[in-house]
């Protein structure tokens, strides 16, 4: 058979068995080996299943090794912990309770509060989908107990939530730099500035939101005191720690983004235990849950990987970056169809399956354009993020369901995302025009 008709077959394939729902692992894993094992099986002309077994295996068990052994994939668990940890111990809550006390008399400041909650609990655990459901038990009752717009009230910790992908510690970073051999410390930096950028866009929304309709946000409470606000900064002064010492120490050249995990998790655990804030119940509760997590994690990398190897047999890539230099396309049309299946990608798929399942392709394509790879990323971040809340799938959108129950119904939840998601498209659309809001940090790290 054809190794070009093989791959695209498998491909489709693939599509089809995630469209009906079966987790991605054991899809990449099983089609890819399946492919692999007819590839090498009529290699010769002759179709032997036999001789095919050793040469398939071998490909599956070393792609696997290799992954498992990367030096880079330690700081996965490392931040899963980290996240966990801080979460139980309160730290990660902190930011928001300053930020709710900073706020109290400002129209929607709570949930102005609440969405920089969910940008310091981002910078420390990584995890979109764990900092919606942790922020969203936290911040969308005390929003509602102030008679805030439901939709409002929703929208914002959904929207909020997504900056786990993009400020630093991030695991699709991670990935993406283990998958394209980016420099996953350069990744990092180049998350700052445009996570930073969302996070404002973000506020701007509410603002405007409560501005046009003052009866979507909240009287301003009672003054607060110039004692509450120190009280209040001061208390969380491990997250502010915590973030200094992963973005200060990776861009003064002080260690790399795997020391930086390390020393972040060892220092939120004697932070934990000095002040009292961490039981070991909680602590082994943050243990399992890290096990858990990176378990599926490294499941779903392990599998990407073999189904890359098998791409790579196939000549699909190559075979495409043909097809898109032969049609003599301008690069922005390129980049714009790029988008387009990434967003229409997010409304079915889960932001790590949708990069293990598209960075085989596009790569080679932005490569060969001369593109970037850490802008690249930046920009495939940004569309995964975009993704947790677009409907009819955003995976955000239906965590802060699951914690609210019936009292907000799932549409109006969507209701409410759509001025976000409108201003989440005008940052990525910043982010592609002017690369060096992305760039300026990397560049200028020290080396």
């Amino acid at each position: 058979m054809d190794p070009l008709v093989l791959g695209v077959a498998g491909f489709l394939v693939v599509l089809f068995l995630l469209a009906l729902r079966v987790p991605i692992a054991f899809t990449l894993a099983g089609m890819a080996t399946i492919c692999t094992l007819i590839f090498f099986a009529s290699k010769s002309g002759n179709f032997d299943l036999i001789r095919a077994i050793r040469p398939t295996t071998s490909l599956v068990f070393a792609n696997t090794f290799e992954l498992i052994h990367s030096y880079n994939l330690s700081m996965v668990p490392l931040f899963i912990a980290l996240g966990h940890i801080a979460y139980r111990a309160g730290i990660t809550t902190d930011i928001y309770h300053a930020a709710r006390v900073w706020l109290a008399r400002v129209p929607g400041g709570v949930a102005m509060a609440s969405v920089i909650g969910c940008g310091g609990f981002s910078a420390i655990t990584g995890s979109s989908v764990a900092c919606a459901s942790a922020m969203g038990r936290i911040c969308v009752p005390e929003m509602l107990r102030f008679n805030y717009d439901p939709r409002l009230a929703t929208s914002s910790v959904a929207a909020g939530g997504t900056l786990g992908s993009l400020i630093p510690p991030s695991v699709l970073f991670i990935i993406y730099g283990i998958f394209t051999e980016t420099s996953i410390n350069k990744l990092f930096l180049a998350g700052v500035v445009p996570g930073l950028l969302s996070l404002c866009g973000f506020l701007l929304v509410i603002y405007i939101w409560v501005k046009r309709d003052p009866s979507a946000g909240p009287a301003p409470e009672a003054a607060i005191t110039d004692a509450e606000r120190g009280s209040a900064a001061l208390k969380a002064w491990p997250a502010f720690l915590l973030f200094a010492v992963i973005i200060g120490g990776i861009y003064g050249g002080i260690f790399t983004a795997t020391e930086a995990a390390a020393i972040s998790l060892s220092i939120t655990l004697l932070v934990s235990v000095l002040q009292n804030r961490l039981s070991f119940a909680a602590f082994k509760s943050a243990m399992w849950e890290t096990v858990t997590q990176t378990s599926a994690i490294f499941l779903i990398a392990a599998s990407a990987k073999v189904f890359v190897a098998f791409i790579a047999l196939t000549g699909m890539a190559p075979a495409m970056v043909a097809s898109v230099e032969a049609a003599n396309l301008a690069p922005w049309l390129v980049l714009l169809a790029i988008v387009g299946i990434y967003l229409a990608l997010g409304m079915f798929l889960d932001p790590l399956g949708i990069m293990v399942l598209t960075l085989p392709f596009v790569v080679p394509l932005v490569e060969g354009m001369g593109m970037d790879l850490i802008w690249f990323g930046v920009v495939v971040v940004k569309l995964l993020e975009i993704g947790l809340i677009t409907p009819p799938v955003g995976l955000n959108v239906f965590v802060i369901s699951n914690v609210v129950g019936p009292e907000v119904p799932l549409e109006k939840i969507f209701s409410g995302i759509l001025r976000f998601l409108a201003m989440d498209v005008v940052v990525l659309a910043l982010l592609v025009i002017f690369p060096a809001l992305s760039l300026m940090l990397p560049n200028s790290m020290w080396q």
